[in-house]
């Protein structure tokens, strides 16, 4: 097998893991608050995960340089098993903790891979530590306190917002319709009146509803599907460059050889992404929708508007977070509002343990990969 092809595979391979464990992060919120089953909250997330992933092609080219430069001393010579290693690594440990249910970061196992495999490749000369630490570890350690707090205080004021709120109806109205309000005096006051055929208004859906009108109606659960699929969104835009960057791994400028390749790598990282997502996305959608705190409209709107402003905050100044670690972090948050007995410490407790673990054994994994690859290639 040639080296390009066995590396795009495992490139593959890796965004077909990744799919199996992050399309939870923005679809949990859905499932947990009682908006819709699983069947239909996976298949949303993975329509617009594949969306993100393959908008990262024309807008993510700043976390693509993260990791495929500035991470190797300049003038090295690559060896041909560096990238399937690093690769190998996180494919081994992502599939392992999706298929226990454990929520884990790509990002991470991407990250202790890259450690491990150059540290075998090269020793502890041939990486920059001072860009892996500021430019990786740094954000992948800071984010979760992060989210965290940004929760704590996006909820608040969401929730008072909501209280307030009773929702949008957009309807036509007749001609000769007018639509009045009654105040608690019975005082009337005309809010439309139909100049023609066919006005289109908007209004709340109680008044609406006392005019004998209807149309599609703007609510929580609306905005909160598409909070759902914004993070989703942002989930690939933030995942498919890191995935795609091993392909140019070592690469001093991190160009694409042509724009064709580029687009045919990015469409397989989202088409991967997608098939994981939509085959293996419910087990670790499972533990943070039931298992780590009950949530209603308002709080999985939350949980969900932090990670995805956050997630493309980042994105756009290529600086890697993970989506794991930003959305549990924000469920979290906003179930210790409520009282720390509103969370389920065994799971939280678990979550941790898996996050720290996954450093050191992507190393690991990555580092025996690298052993076998050097004697095969």
């Amino acid at each position: 097998m040639e080296l390009s092809v066995l590396t795009f595979s495992l490139v593959l391979i890796l965004a077909f893991a990744n799919g199996t464990n992050d399309v939870s992060k923005a679809i949990a919120t859905l499932v947990g608050s009682g908006v819709t089953n699983y069947r239909t909250a996976i298949a949303w997330g993975t329509c617009w995960t594949m969306i993100g992933a393959a908008t990262a092609a024309f807008v993510a080219s700043a976390m693509v340089k993260t990791f495929s430069s500035g991470l190797i001393e300049p003038g090295l010579a690559i060896p041909s098993s560096l990238a399937p290693a690093i690769l190998s690594g996180a494919v081994l440990w992502v599939l392992f903790a999706s298929r226990t249910g454990l929520p884990v970061s790509t990002t991470h196992a991407l990250t202790g891979s890259l450690v491990g495999a150059g540290l075998m490749a090269f020793g502890t000369e041939g990486l920059i530590w001072d860009t892996v630490s500021k430019k990786i570890a740094l954000p992948l350690l800071l984010s979760p306190f992060l989210s965290f707090a940004v929760s704590c205080l996006v909820h608040p004021l969401l929730r008072l917002v909501a209280n307030r709120w009773e929702g949008l109806c957009v309807c036509v109205l007749p001609s000769h319709r007018a639509l009045v309000t009654i105040d608690a005096q019975g005082c009337t006051r005309t809010l439309f009146q139909a100049g023609g055929l066919g006005v289109p208004i908007a209004s709340v859906p109680s008044q609406c509803d006392r005019a004998g009108l209807s149309g599609p109606t703007l609510g929580l659960d609306s905005i909160h599907w598409l909070s759902s699929g914004l993070t989703s969104l942002a989930r690939g835009i933030n995942d498919a460059p890191k995935i795609a960057a091993m392909l140019l791994l070592g690469s001093l400028q991190a160009a694409w050889p042509s724009v064709a390749l580029q687009l045919l790598v990015f469409a397989g990282v989202a088409i991967a992404m997608g098939i994981g997502s939509y085959w293996g996305g419910r087990r670790v959608t499972e533990v943070l929708a039931e298992h780590v705190t009950t949530m209603n409209h308002v709080e999985g709107l939350s949980a969900n508007l932090t990670t995805s402003f956050l997630v493309l905050l980042s994105g756009s100044l290529g600086l890697p977070v993970s989506t794991t670690h930003l959305s549990s972090s924000a469920i979290i948050g906003i179930g210790l509002l409520k009282g720390s007995s509103a969370v389920r410490w065994t799971t939280v407790r678990e979550m941790i343990l898996a996050w720290i673990v996954t450093l050191p054994a992507a190393a690991l994994l990555a580092c025996l990969a690298y052993l076998v690859l050097t004697r095969v290639i």
